[in-house]
């Protein structure tokens, strides 16, 4: 199927008042980047509270319908017909009828002889045209049924709702693919996602994102307990949630040896809080060192030990300067499953091959921490922590998903 143009809506953009154009332009930008290098090229513009993606040649509709369907900020893509003014005029109701006949079997897909329900809804932007939209749409429909006998109407629950926009252009279209939603990326700012090789954290990036912010990444490689492959799995899901909000990247800290301080040195009860709170330490230092201004986890309240309240008020203890988003806080598993299926990380997550979370597992670990007891005993080996904290990001390795 062959489209000329495609109609992208959105829907709190179009509140922001005084900002509103700040975001249209980074919506622009957005999919102007998600269509880079597909087909001949697309020209896109903002007019009138709608943005407009024009194909400049040939394109595959599939592939353009999965790049926009990713694309932060995109309410609906509606592919389209538009046909242009002719010296600063639109069609007369004869030509509109006839130019809205000929694109009909187009944008609505209906195969000849197809004994299918439409409704015309028109929608006169242009209030200058001279007739109102109910006297379009009648018009139109008039003659749709002329043309095709097997189509009849039903104004209620149509099988096929054809719409036609009088504005700068006359816009036909039928079909509304729904896009992510959310804000454009890059209106929010941007965060540090504390990324491991689990089902949660990457789809809690994709949430931060899908409110607007772009994302760096941390991993915290822990070799030889785990292996490139794990690495791998990691680099895998940064590339695919970088699929929705543009380049992330990707921080790798080698973390052996805290946690081996860690566990030598410290109760065993106490070592996933106290390497949690390490992490969150790291984490800060380079979300602070790379422009972030917030940190993004994918812990659930009980979940597992460290994500008990009393464990979380521990962990946040440890980050001094900046928020820390938990959009998961209060998800059920089985709902985080759902949205990484839908995201598309799902199947990598569940690949066999261990983080460094896994490794140095206590048999009876702590689900009631108390911050002064933990602050205690890390304090005993203070001096050693923060010395092989300082390596482990003198030593990181960036790669770009």
């Amino acid at each position: 199927m062959k489209y000329g143009a495609y109609i992208i809506k959105y829907a709190e953009i179009g509140v922001k008042g005084k900002n509103r154009g700040f975001f249209e332009a980074a919506l622009a930008e957005g999919v102007s980047r998600a269509l880079s290098g597909c087909g001949d090229g697309f020209k896109v513009t903002c007019i009138a509270g709608r943005l407009y993606v024009e194909a400049l040649g040939d394109h595959d509709f599939e592939d353009v319908k999965e790049r926009l369907g990713k694309v932060f900020g995109v309410l609906g893509i509606c592919p389209a017909v538009t046909i242009a003014r002719v010296d600063r005029k639109l069609p007369d109701i004869d030509a509109l009828c006839d130019a809205a006949v000929k694109c009909f079997h187009q944008v609505s897909g209906i195969e000849e002889g197809d004994k299918r329900t439409f409704k015309v809804k028109c929608r006169r932007v242009d209030k200058t045209y001279p007739l109102d939209s109910m006297e379009v749409a009648a018009k139109i429909g008039e003659k749709l049924l002329d043309a095709f006998p097997s189509l009849s109407v039903d104004v209620h629950e149509p099988d096929i709702l054809f719409h036609v926009e009088l504005r700068e252009q006359v816009n036909f279209f039928s079909l509304e693919i729904p896009g992510p939603g959310g804000l454009p990326t890059g209106t929010a700012g941007k965060a540090m996602l504390l990324l491991s090789g689990g089902i949660d954290s990457p789809v809690a990036g994709y949430m931060i994102a899908r409110r607007g912010a772009s994302l760096e990444a941390v991993y915290f490689h822990a070799p030889p307990y785990t292996s490139d492959r794990a690495k791998a799995k990691v680099v895998e899901l940064a590339e695919k949630v970088a699929g929705y909000c543009g380049k992330i990247r990707l921080h790798v800290i080698n973390f052996t040896a805290v946690q081996l301080a860690i566990y030598e040195k410290c109760p065993k009860d106490e070592l996933t809080i106290i390497m949690r709170r390490q992490m969150m330490r790291i984490a800060e230092k380079i979300a602070s060192n790379n422009g972030c201004i917030g940190l993004i986890t994918g812990e659930s309240i009980g979940q597992v030990a460290s994500q008990t309240m009393q464990s979380l008020l521990v962990t946040d203890a440890a980050v001094m300067n900046m928020p820390v988003y938990r959009p998961l806080i209060a998800m059920d598993k089985q709902y985080i499953i759902d949205m990484s299926q839908q995201i598309g990380t799902y199947e990598t997550s569940i690949l066999p091959y261990e983080d460094c979370c896994t490794i140095f597992v206590a048999k009876h670990p702590v689900t009631r921490p108390r911050l002064d007891v933990i602050v205690k005993h890390e304090s005993e080996i203070s001096g050693e922590l923060d010395r092989l904290v300082e390596e482990a990001i003198a030593g990181e390795e960036i790669i770009e998903a």
